[in-house]
């Protein structure tokens, strides 16, 4: 049986199936193949989704690796240039050191001849000034006045001292000629040093070039194996997956033609393709229908969908279902005693339609939300409706929109609808001050802002609250309404790690409350008593105050956090150590 479609009961008065109404058994076998067909298009669309997905996998692969060959190529290059350039290095070292040698030999050699020839001119010296000294003598003996014997032993003294002195400098020349300076020593010594770490630093810069080197061969090698690998896979992936759907044969299927389809597929991955072909199709058969059955009485069936027998269908456009959706809406926020919001909601059909199309619209209305999810007004409605989400989210979402356009109004002094988009990022950190600021820079692209666009451009802000003629809204709101769900995602995730539990674990109400006063330190009490009772399915009243006896008081992980999921739950002050905004 195709789902959806249901199988009309005989009304009363119809004649029975006679004698003369042949049983085909060859469309009893049509049919089981069509039932056939129609349970596996899921496994078909699953089949589409994986591999998507890893041809999606493997191009990010390949990119990833030719990216990491081209990285580490670029880095071996580097590394051979460096080696290079060091071992040229190393080689103008030794070739000075070789040239200092050198010229130290071609100095020795040069003082010590210079030793040897000052030795022999000092005794040449001294042997011309001894004959002199002694012919002076011998010409005026008696200018001195003195005793020549006494005269000439004083001068033997004196040459036995010179003689001595002489030979105590000779043998300090002799001792110390090769010795140089220690001015010169020092400054050769600190070269030879300099020269020394400079080799042994570029001895460990080899060494670890060399290692890092062989690290990189090795992940060269290990990558070339997974880069076979991954392509033994691909060639396994497309050998035993189904080709890839040509979406193209859908323009002639889908009512409105190419341009319409084109309108329907632009921005849309195969996975939401095949969900606006099955709306495509669903909208199709639900035209066809002309009645609904009644799904009875049962425990499980919705309050406004309990019924015997056939209701008609109404057959109304999708701008009829989105506009009656947004009256209803209208009603619900007017009341002042609430009801909830099932019995509402077919109160207010009857009201609209009167009792006795009050059904079949309320089966009507139905099938379209339940159909159509890829409309926003509808998917909420259907998810307030069927009790997964708290109408307060829908509620409080709307109240935020209309918020901001009140902020952009009251800062447009001149009325002009238009604001910079410096007063558009104000405005934003003003409304959502705990929001990160990729947050605010991803709503402003959203709003028309450009990274290279100025700050003084302006945006007509008004555009970003309008609705088409079916409820969708702008990308600027659907993105807002994005990041509350990602926003609310992200804090039950903290709270799950905060508490360090298992999904199918235990949680006492006093852990709770610790756990969202640790994520959440701006809470008041009020809100935190709100969420608690939430979680606990408990009413506030009965919430056993902070210190009292409150270990009784348990839940399945699980079951808590799917009951914050329904409720309005958002950040209510900045995070630890984060300032806000």
């Amino acid at each position: 049986m195709v789902p959806g479609a249901t199988r009309e009961l005989p009304t009363q008065g119809a004649p029975p199936a006679g004698p003369g109404h042949r049983f085909c058994p060859g469309a009893e076998a049509a049919a089981h193949q069509r039932e056939k067909i129609r349970a596996l298009e899921p496994l078909k669309a699953k089949l589409v989704t994986v591999n998507e997905d890893c041809n999606e996998r493997i191009l990010a692969m390949r990119a990833e690796e030719r990216y990491e060959i081209s990285m580490l190529k670029k880095e071996k290059m580097n590394l051979l240039k460096l080696i290079d350039k060091k071992n040229e290095e190393k080689i103008s070292l030794q070739t000075e050191v070789t040239k200092l040698r050198k010229k130290l030999a071609e100095e020795y050699l040069h003082y010590l001849t210079e030793r040897d020839a000052r030795k022999i001119l000092i005794a040449d010296l001294n042997e011309l000034r001894y004959q002199r000294e002694d012919m002076s003598l011998a010409q005026s003996p008696g200018i001195w006045g003195e005793d020549p014997v006494k005269l000439t032993l004083a001068l033997k003294m004196t040459r036995q001292d010179l003689t001595r002195t002489q030979m105590e400098l000779n043998t300090m020349k002799a001792n110390f000629g090769d010795v140089v300076p220690r001015r010169d020593f020092e400054m050769q010594e600190k070269t030879n040093r300099d020269l020394q770490e400079q080799l042994d630093s570029l001895r460990d810069d080899y060494e670890e070039v060399r290692k890092e080197h062989e690290i990189l061969l090795q992940l060269h090698m290990s990558t070339l194996k997974e880069r076979d690998q991954f392509y033994s896979e691909l060639q396994e992936i497309q050998r035993t997956s189904t080709p890839r759907p040509d979406w193209t044969k859908c323009e002639d299927v889908v009512s409105g033609g190419p341009d319409r389809w084109h309108m329907l597929a632009e921005g849309k991955n195969s996975d939401q393709l095949v969900d606006v072909l099955l709306e495509e199709i669903g909208e199709g058969l639900l035209r066809e229908k002309d009645f609904f059955p009644g799904l009875g009485y049962g425990e499980a069936i919705p309050p406004f969908l309990r019924f015997d027998g056939i209701v008609e269908n109404k057959k109304p456009t999708k701008k009829d279902v989105v506009n009656l959706l947004k009256d209803a809406w209208k009603e619900r926020l007017a009341e002042e005693q609430k009801e909830k919001f099932p019995d509402f909601f077919f109160n207010f059909l009857e009201r609209r339609f009167g009792p006795g199309d009050a059904m079949a619209w309320a089966y009507t209305i139905f099938e379209n939300i339940k159909l159509f999810r890829s409309n926003e007004v509808m998917s909420q409605f259907y998810a307030v409706l069927m009790g997964k989400r708290s109408e307060i989210v829908y509620i409080k979402h709307k109240e935020t929109v209309a918020q901001l356009l009140k902020e952009m109004t009251n800062v447009d002094s001149q009325n002009e609808g238009l604001l910079t988009m410096e007063q558009l990022s104000t405005v934003l950190k003003s409304i959502f001050p705990f929001k990160k600021e990729e947050k605010i820079q991803e709503l402003m692209e959203a709003g028309g802002w450009h990274p290279n666009s100025s700050n003084a451009d302006f945006l007509n802000y008004r555009s970003l609250f309008m609705e088409d003629e079916e409820g969708q809204s702008m990308h600027f709101v659907q993105k807002l309404w994005e990041q509350y769900m990602d926003e609310k995602d992200e804090y039950l995730q903290e709270l799950k790690q905060e508490l360090g539990l298992e999904l199918r674990d235990e949680v006492t109400l006093c852990k709770v409350r610790e756990a969202l006063m640790n994520i959440d330190p701006g809470l008041d009490k009020q809100t935190l008593n709100s969420y608690l009772s939430q979680a606990f399915q408990l009413p506030v009243t009965e919430l056993p105050e902070e210190g009292e006896k409150e270990e009784g008081i348990v839940t399945r992980l699980q079951a808590a956090l799917e009951q914050l999921q329904m409720a309005d739950i958002r950040r209510m002050g900045a995070r630890e150590h984060e300032p806000a905004s």
